[in-house]
């Protein structure tokens, strides 16, 4: 198992000051140590349907999704960038953007939803850390699909893991990218 150092971690998400945790309060030293690094170049070309038809996301639209993942302290990191991507933001979650479980070219449910990207149709961004136990707000078989979730399972197999963004305009996705695709 590979551990990043802080210089590794300030390089790969973009974050000059301490990262906030969405709810859980401060980051302790422990969580400054990842145990796997992602960048994700995402494209409308990737976005596929509920039924893994392909259903190109909006023409132009461009992500980039980091991560930094410490499996003991169950804390991801991100800083999400979006170009190209207009209108509001839409989904059956939490929020709109997401690391879904399934492998390329099919979908899969949510397993953590991050802060939405914010800014305007040029550009918008999104940086932080979230701890878990991590809730998406879909339901299925009476469970929410993050319920259970742990971030081993990201590393262990981060082909079977993929991010995207929806809005209202392109609700199965704006643009999505596959983990599996380019690991830091």
């Amino acid at each position: 198992m590979k551990l990043f150092n802080i210089a590794s971690i300030v390089s790969l998400i973009g974050i000059t000051s301490a990262f906030p945790l969405t709810s859980k309060g401060p980051l302790t030293h422990e969580s400054w140590f990842f145990d796997a690094t992602y960048d994700v170049i995402a494209t409308p070309g990737q976005v596929v349907t509920n039924t893994s038809m392909p259903a190109p996301g909006e023409p132009g639209a461009k992500g980039r999704f980091r991560y930094g993942i410490n499996v003991q302290s169950q804390v991801i990191c991100y800083n999400i960038e979006l170009w190209g991507v207009t209108g509001e933001y839409q989904s059956p979650a939490n929020t709109a953007t997401h690391i879904h479980e399934a492998i390329k070219g099919k979908s899969g449910p949510p397993r953590i939803a991050f802060p939405n990207p914010v800014g305007n149709d040029r550009y918008r961004k999104s940086r932080g850390c979230i701890k878990g136990p991590f809730k998406t707000g879909v339901m299925a078989n009476g469970a929410d699909t993050g319920d259970g979730f742990t971030l081993d399972k990201i590393v262990a197999n981060p082909a079977g893991f993929f991010t995207d963004s929806h809005t209202k305009k392109f609700v199965p996705g704006v643009v999505r990218g596959q983990l599996g695709g380019r690991r830091c």
